[in-house]
């Protein structure tokens, strides 16, 4: 045998054990579907849903009850009708699969799949559908049982606490008797065989036991405080307005009575809409009367709180306002004397009268509520508001009259302080006029003397203003800045003058030295020319001052320093 003959056998082998192994495989595999179906099917058919449907039939259902059997019963039928050909198919696909024949035996697993799956969920709901209604009836009783025995707990319950019950006790016996009506409907439709609607009836008398049984504590606590608290506490409130206003505590416009009124006809409608168990529409009506009684203590124990303060402080309010208007009047009459010798630039006295306008408001305000608290008109709390924001505002009016009366305390002391500063002021320029004039120079610089007839003048005309009739001291007072300013820097321009004068004559002495050194000669004709025609002390001084350190440098430093050196130790 040659080797490609020896190869396909081999190929051959081969193929033959792979179609072999697959064939077993698909035998197994379909062998389990078989079983798998034939296991649903007897499933459907353990159920024998056929006596649960004889029972029923035996029941006599009627109503909804029986179109609900008829339905599922055909439902039913239809789908067992094909179990015999299911059957057919799983034995065929069985058959087919033993003898190997797998491709049939897979057409015949897959048409009794097809048809258990159409079937099976008919089946299944079929069967839910008659066990319930099977139970119905027991479950129907049980649940009527229940119901009932609830029932006649809240109806005793009611009947005990009748009493706490009575406004809604008409519409509670009404709801109770519907009750009793649903029971008698649910008892005869089981008894027809209608046991689905029976069920419903009962549903609805379980809603209607929860909601009521819900109700009955509210309309209970809701009577009570609508009947009882409520009333007891606006019966309160009358008596003790009413004694309020025996003594002669005042309410402005507030109709205390009218407000209680209209609170028991709110407590009236809200009975109403118990009656009828709105619990809703009484909720509302409750808070309403809750929040007005409330806001009436509120009001009553405001009044009754604020008269203690307002007795207390009545007499001395009227003191405080006496005093302060005296305090008043005082201040604008200095004020007014000051005036006719000072100009009052911050409106002192402006601002002096209305204060004294407002403190004669609030005597006017003090003088009309003690005759509302003398007339038993007074409302107490709005009494009690007004004075303090009277005493708080007496208190920033006394400190601000202290602090205008002390400003134009000052106004005689700035005067005086004012001469003096003129007089020294004069003193000062005179000093250094006549300190720079001994010092034998060629002349003073014009600069000098416009700075210094400048200075003379403002003196002079600061002085004028101090000998007017009604002096602004303000202005006179930043005039006086102003002088100060001025002679310090008159000071400080005959200081410059002297120095550079004395330094120019020291240089002048030291270029000797270099009177062969052109520069230094001709610098120092130049700087003759403008200290002895010009005047122009520093200009000269810088002239010369150049041209010696130029020709010896450090030389004019080694001048300056020790000019200023001596200066200090004759000062020291």
């Amino acid at each position: 045998m040659s080797s490609t003959q020896s190869l396909l056998l081999i190929t051959l082998i081969i193929t033959i054990i792979v179609v072999v192994m697959a064939m077993l495989l698909i035998n197994r595999r379909q062998l389990r579907d078989i079983e798998e179906l034939d296991n649903e099917l007897g499933n459907m058919e353990d159920l024998h849903l056929e006596r649960a449907i004889g029972k029923l039939d035996q029941m006599e259902l009627a109503g909804e009850s029986l179109a609900t059997l008829n339905t599922w019963k055909k439902s039913y039928q239809k789908a067992a009708e094909l179990f015999p050909e299911i059957q057919r198919l799983i034995e065929d696909g069985a058959d087919e699969n033993a003898r190997y024949r797998l491709v049939k035996s897979h057409q015949s697993i897959k048409q009794a799949r097809e048809l258990v799956d159409s079937v099976s969920e008919d089946v299944k709901n079929s069967s839910d559908v008659f066990t319930q209604l099977l139970e119905s009836n027991r479950e129907n009783k049980a649940q009527y049982d229940e119901l009932m025995q609830s029932y006649r707990e809240i109806r005793k319950e009611i009947l005990a606490d009748s009493f706490d019950y009575s406004v809604a006790l008409e519409e509670i016996e009404n709801r109770l008797s519907a009750m009793e009506e649903d029971f008698a409907q649910a008892k005869n439709l089981s008894a027809q065989g209608d046991h689905v609607e029976a069920k419903r009836v009962l549903s609805k008398i379980r809603a209607d036991l929860t909601a009521l049984k819900t109700k009955l504590p509210e309309v209970k606590e809701d009577q009570h405080d609508l009947q009882t608290v409520f009333a007891d506490q606006l019966d309160e409130i009358a008596a003790g307005y009413k004694e309020m206003r025996d003594a002669k505590y005042g309410f402005g416009s507030l109709d205390v009575m009218l407000e209680i009124r209209q609170s028991n006809d709110q407590i009236d409608r809200s009975l109403a809409a118990l009656a009828q168990l709105d619990l809703e529409e009484t909720s509302k009506g409750m808070k309403k009367v809750e929040k007005e009684i409330k806001t009436l203590y509120g009001i009553l124990e405001k009044e009754y709180k604020a008269r203690p303060f307002v007795e207390k402080n009545q007499d001395k309010l009227q003191r405080l306002l006496t005093h302060q208007q005296t305090v008043s009047q005082q201040l604008i009459k200095k004020l007014r004397h000051i005036d006719e010798s000072y100009e009052l630039t911050h409106g002192e006295l402006d601002e002096s009268r209305e204060l004294e306008r407002e403190v004669h408001k609030m005597d006017s305000d003090y003088i009309r509520a003690s005759q509302r608290i003398a007339d038993g008109r007074a409302v107490y709390s709005e009494v009690q508001d007004d004075w303090i924001k009277i005493l708080g505002r007496l208190q920033e009016i006394g400190k601000r009259q202290q602090e205008l009366s002390e400003a134009v305390d000052g106004l005689y002391e700035a005067e005086e302080v004012a001469q003096r500063s003129i007089k020294e002021f004069k003193q000062q320029v005179s000093l250094v006029y006549r300190h720079l004039s001994r010092q034998n120079l060629p002349g003073i610089p014009e600069g000098f003397l416009q700075m210094y007839t400048l200075v003379i003048n403002e003196i002079s005309k600061t002085s004028g203003e101090l000998n007017q009739v009604r002096i602004n001291m303000e202005k006179i007072s930043e005039e006086l800045v102003q002088i100060s300013d001025d002679v310090d820097r008159l000071q400080r321009e005959a200081e410059d003058i002297i120095s550079s004068a004395n330094l120019f004559e020291l240089t002048m002495q030291y270029s000797n030295k270099f009177l062969d050194n052109e520069t230094v000669v001709r610098a120092r004709r130049n700087a003759m020319k403008l200290y002895d025609r010009d005047y122009n002390y520093k200009d000269a001084l810088d002239t010369i001052a150049t041209a010696v350190e130029r020709a010896e440098p450090g030389s004019y430093q080694r001048i300056e320093n020790a000019y200023y050196q001596e200066q200090k130790g004759l000062i020291d």
